[in-house]
């Protein structure tokens, strides 16, 4: 299989398992005091993770990231490290405003509401912090005032490739054969408006089944709250043949990436590699193994437990309490939100 000319291929949602920043650091550490080519197709995501991996580029000292497709939000500040940065003629750029994912549908009275008032307030006050220190970022990127970048932020409008090279967030404009034009999907666009972003002048790709918006929508209601931007994957619902990264198994095997052609992922693997999976193949059964004994122990002392007596008890329960008011509907369906977005976000 012939080399990739890149060495990260970062795609989707900033913080996703394509766009993680363990695999960014493996693959830096692998190529330690050598040139790392980055390819970047992302419109946006955790603002954190974009922190953490524009300081490792900048801490590596030779990567370049070179933007096809959509870019925003994050995804433009983990470029920020790199030390040369490149778009091709194609693609697209955004900066904006930080945000946070607000939620309350509850009835308050005016206690209830001023606490509100002081959380957000609270929280616009972070967000503030936040618009400044990014704005700053862009502005040693470009070379201009700090305010001019907090403006352009405060519009948050696509640029094209030449704009972003006049304002300088890119070093140079490419054309390569292998940069494709992007184009927007229902399921972008919804987001993007839901999100207050503009929608560029791009082609519109082919219409999306009902099944697949309906998931997006899914997944908008329940993105990681610190995301710096709206989670949006602007992929189609066919196969095609491109670069894909599973971290945990290229690790294993030293590989950067594998080639993904229909449903099926193709890697030229050594027999060192092929050892190393059958190893961890008889690792995993040897544990599931030990799982299973523990289990069964488990079982048995159960077993046993219910076969003794019940202990007594003299303890009196009081039954004078007035019954807890019940939960309105609208309390119930709010709650009911807020226990799946906490289950959501425990989620790797």
């Amino acid at each position: 299989m012939p080399q990739p000319k890149y060495n990260l291929h970062l795609k989707g949602f900033v913080g996703g398992y394509d766009f993680d920043r363990d695999y960014v650091d493996y693959i830096l550490a692998k190529n330690a005091g050598k040139p790392v080519h980055v390819l970047i197709d992302s419109t946006g995501g955790s603002l954190a993770t974009a922190l953490s991996i524009s300081s490792a580029f900048k801490l590596h000292g030779d990567v370049s990231v070179h933007f096809v497709g959509m870019n925003a939000s994050a995804a433009t500040i983990a470029a920020l490290g790199a030390k040369h940065v490149s778009i091709d003629t194609a693609a697209w750029y955004l900066v904006h405003k930080c945000s946070n994912e607000f939620f309350k549908w509850s009835s308050l009275n005016a206690d209830q509401m001023a606490d509100l008032i002081s959380a957000l307030e609270r929280q616009k006050a972070d967000l503030d912090k936040l618009d400044a220190g990014v704005a700053a970022m862009y502005a040693a990127k470009c070379r201009k005032d700090p305010k001019a970048l907090l403006d352009l932020m405060k519009v948050g409008g696509w640029l094209s490739a030449k704009e972003a090279l006049e304002w300088g967030f890119v070093d140079e404009i490419t054309d390569e054969p292998e940069d494709t034009a992007p184009k927007l999907t229902d399921s972008t666009a919804s987001a993007m408006a839901a999100a207050g972003m503009p929608i560029p002048n791009v082609p519109v790709a082919d219409r999306e089944s009902g099944l697949g918006r309906f998931f997006a929508a899914i997944a908008a209601m329940f993105r990681p709250s610190n995301a710096a931007a709206p989670v949006i994957n602007n992929q189609s619902n066919t196969p095609q043949m491109s670069t894909i990264i599973f971290p945990a198994l290229c690790a294993a095997l030293a590989l950067d990436s594998m080639e993904l052609s229909g449903d099926k992922a193709t890697a030229s693997l050594s027999v060192e590699q092929l050892a190393k999976i059958d190893k961890a193949l008889n690792g995993n059964a040897s544990e599931i193994k030990a799982k299973d004994t523990e289990i069964a122990t488990l079982k048995a002392r159960v077993a046993e437990l219910e076969k003794a007596p019940a202990e007594t008890t003299s303890a009196i329960v009081s039954t004078s309490q007035q019954p807890e008011k019940p939960e309105s509907p609208m309390d119930a369906f709010s709650a009911s939100v807020r226990r799946a977005r906490e289950i959501y976000d425990q989620l790797p």
